[in-house]
């Protein structure tokens, strides 16, 4: 259902923007994180349906927050979509060992992407 709503972590602002610019044009309700510790207070705040967890993050990584996220039976549902721009092989597997639903590598395609989060979000 569009009226969703994502969490977007990635602490890259162009990357932020434009996603949320994508999303919020097909009618989810976004917010955006730039750490994972700003993404943790916004889970508990928001409580977001979905995800865009960017893997590289400054401080604790997004592997690490989303075994904490799928630790937590408060959030262990919530669909987390791996983010990195090292799409190297082996990458894809080790972010869905982590615990993330599934892996999208930079940069993203921008004529794709909002029917991609739609088919996560579907499942």
């Amino acid at each position: 259902m569009a009226s969703d709503r994502i969490l977007i972590v990635d602490d890259n602002a162009v990357n932020l923007k434009m996603m949320r610019v994508l999303l919020t044009g097909e009618g989810y309700t976004v917010r955006t994180a730039a750490d994972a510790e700003e993404a943790l207070v916004t889970v508990r705040d928001f409580a977001p349906r979905l995800i865009v967890m960017d893997i590289q993050l400054p401080g604790m990584d997004g592997l690490t927050l989303t075994r904490k996220l799928k630790a937590d039976p408060a959030t262990r549902d919530t669909t987390i979509l791996g983010l990195t721009a090292y799409a190297m092989k082996g990458d894809e597997q080790r972010v869905l060992e982590a615990g993330c639903d599934g892996y999208v590598a930079k940069p993203i395609d921008t004529r794709t992407f909002p029917a991609l989060i739609a088919s996560y979000l579907a499942a």
